[in-house]
This record gives structure tokens, C-alpha cells and sequence, in this order.
């Protein structure tokens, strides 16, 4: 029998979300968001859209329009005028969020992993 756990879905605001989550989705999506929105139909029938975004714990949809997504961008002093994450910003976000399955990948041979 499998023990896989499986991830909370959670469907939520963009800004319901903390300022270190928030930073986080910045990161992955450096570039913006409108070009990474999907389509679903919810629970009413009702056609919407959502960013989506995964964690250790929990898979999200962050609802938002193109338009939302693209004034979130416009008015987030951390994105240049072209809409992509400032290279100082972006370089802060990687230092902060470094993810450790990358640095897994980097042991030596001879090092055992944890």
C-alpha cells in the first residue's frame, strides 16, 4: 500500500498571501505573471483564471485576470518597467529562497546525503 501524501489545494487572492510567499511567486515567475495563467471551470461553472504555484506543502491557484495580473506587475515597485523582476531583487529572492534540492544535486560523490 502507498504512502504517498498527497498536497493540499488551496485556490486564494495574491494579496492574501504573506510577504515571503509573495516574494517567492515573484521569483518563479520573474517575467510576470499574465503569460503563466490557466483556465478552469469552477465549482459554479464559471469559467476562471489562476496562477498557479507550488510549495513543499500545498499546490495554489491565485486567481487573478490578465489585468490583474499584469497591474500587480505594474504597480509592484520590485519589476522594472518591462515587467521583469529588477536583476537586484531577483538576485535578493534567490540568496533568501535557495532551494535545497539543487544544492543536493551539487554534493561531491563521496558525501552522503542526510
Amino acid at each position: 500500500m502507498s504512502t504517498k501524501k498527497t498536497k493540499a489545494r488551496v485556490i486564494k487572492d495574491y494579496e492574501r498571501f504573506d510577504k515571503d510567499i509573495q516574494e517567492q511567486i515573484k521569483l518563479a515567475y520573474s517575467e510576470g505573471f499574465s503569460e503563466h495563467l490557466i483556465y478552469y471551470t469552477n465549482k459554479k461553472g464559471k469559467l476562471v483564471s489562476a496562477l498557479p504555484f507550488e510549495t513543499d506543502e500545498k499546490i495554489y491557484l491565485i486567481k487573478m485576470t490578465v489585468k490583474e495580473a499584469e497591474a500587480i506587475v505594474f504597480d509592484d515597485d520590485d519589476y522594472d518597467d518591462a515587467g521583469s523582476l529588477k536583476t537586484e531583487i531577483l538576485e535578493e529572492y534567490e540568496d533568501k529562497y535557495v532551494d535545497i534540492d539543487s544544492l543536493e544535486d551539487e554534493l561531491p560523490d563521496d558525501v552522503d546525503e542526510p
